[in-house]
């Protein structure tokens, strides 16, 4: 075998590597992905069956119930279009309460509850999850405010 021909095989090794990396890293990254929901969504069956995925809205008022004693918990969450029951099994975040911003990590059951593994409230009075203000402000709903996080820069010249 010539040197030229040499080389053309290592470089061909090496390119097949990177692609057969490349290759597992992205397989790696897509079965990790957590895609967000609304309750819309969920409600009208637009959501994976075979995977965990986030659904966000409010805590609907008067929905959390649970058993005296007994760690599971069940609230209905809203984005004022569509609601769907949670169940969730564990100790919920001190800040959660009824008529919050939350989001849950699950999957929905054959009974269409939504079975949560992870819950996570807002950490603040004026904080909401992105997702759950954008889908909220296209519902309509006057109660949510601009994001801080977007400012304009002005000048001085008037």
């Amino acid at each position: 075998m010539t040197p030229r021909r040499r080389r053309m095989v290592l470089v061909g090794l090496i390119l097949l590597g990177v692609g057969g990396a490349v290759a597992l890293a992205l397989t790696a990254f897509q079965d990790n992905l957590l895609y967000y929901y609304t309750p819309t969504q969920v409600a009208a069956g637009e959501v994976p069956n075979d995977r965990l995925f986030r659904v966000g809205g409010m805590v609907t008022e008067g929905s959390f119930r649970r058993e005296p004693g007994s760690l599971e918990a069940q609230f209905v969450l809203t984005d004022y279009e569509s609601n769907v029951t949670v169940s969730y099994t564990g100790v919920l975040p001190d800040l959660f309460r009824e008529g919050q911003g939350i989001i849950a990590r699950g999957r929905v059951a054959r009974d269409g509850r939504f079975i949560a593994e992870e819950v996570l409230a807002k950490h603040d009075e004026n904080y909401m999850p992105p997702d759950v203000a954008d889908t909220l402000r296209k519902q309509g709903d006057k109660r949510v405010t601009t994001p801080i996080a977007t400012s304009t820069v002005e000048s001085g010249a008037e």
